[in-house]
């Protein structure tokens, strides 16, 4: 059973990059089958990636997300991940100028509590703290509650930005760029995530409303392609 912040130290933290962005409709039907057939399973081949998934707003953020595990921070500047931007694919490189509103984000994964992916998943940005640790016990706490009240609740997590890792994407604005700590909340269903949403809004004072839901589209794990 994990127990809440389980990453007491640094060796045990856990990286995400997280990638959120809009694309026109005119490109989108290539841009999916560039995620789908190429580019999820590139990232989780690098050395250090654990997972990808790909996930579909259904209420707020922008329209695609992806959600890339790694076994920790170090993995983004590892030379497998500066072999994967040092050669790109035309393919790649003509996707990732499509990306309207691009968001990118290298975080350490805090407060994980629970175990398991969700069907659906909420996102809360949150206002970083002067206390960094306080944050990240509260938000164990809230998810340690949730696991016990909520139904559906099936895992969460705080993610903390890397200012030096969280590089912007080739159309990502960087005026007034602000790397907003982001609750991760993993459900069973739609109805788990918008429960789980509000919850964790009032726990931190938030406007539920600036919270992202989404549904899982698909996931792959390094171990399928061991």
């Amino acid at each position: 059973m994990n127990t809440p912040d389980s990453s007491s130290s640094a060796a045990a933290v856990n990286g995400l990059l997280f990638v959120a962005s809009g694309v026109d409709p005119a490109d989108e039907a290539d841009f999916n089958r560039w995620y789908d057939q190429e580019h999820v399973e590139e990232r989780v081949r690098i050395p250090g990636f654990l997972s990808g998934a790909r996930y579909f707003s259904l209420e707020g953020g922008r329209k695609y997300l992806g959600l890339y595990r790694t076994g920790s921070l170090a993995v983004f500047g590892s030379p497998g991940y500066r072999a994967a931007f040092e050669k790109q694919t035309p393919w790649s490189v003509a996707n990732l100028d499509r990306m309207r509103q691009p968001m990118r984000r290298v975080c350490a994964v805090r407060a994980v509590t629970g175990f398991g992916s969700g069907s659906h998943v909420a996102v809360l940005p949150l206002v970083a703290a002067a206390d960094a640790e306080a944050q990240v016990a509260h938000a164990a706490g809230i998810g340690a509650q949730m696991r016990e009240e909520q139904a559906g609740f099936v895992q969460s997590y705080l993610l903390v930005p890397d200012a030096a890792l969280s590089t912007p994407l080739p159309r990502e604005s960087t005026e007034g760029r602000v790397l907003q700590p982001l609750l991760v909340i993993e459900t069973s269903s739609e109805a788990a995530a918008r429960a789980a949403r509000a919850t964790a809004a009032a726990a931190f004072d938030a406007d539920p409303a600036g919270g992202w839901l989404l549904a899982l589209g698909w996931k792959l794990t390094a171990a399928e392609l061991a």
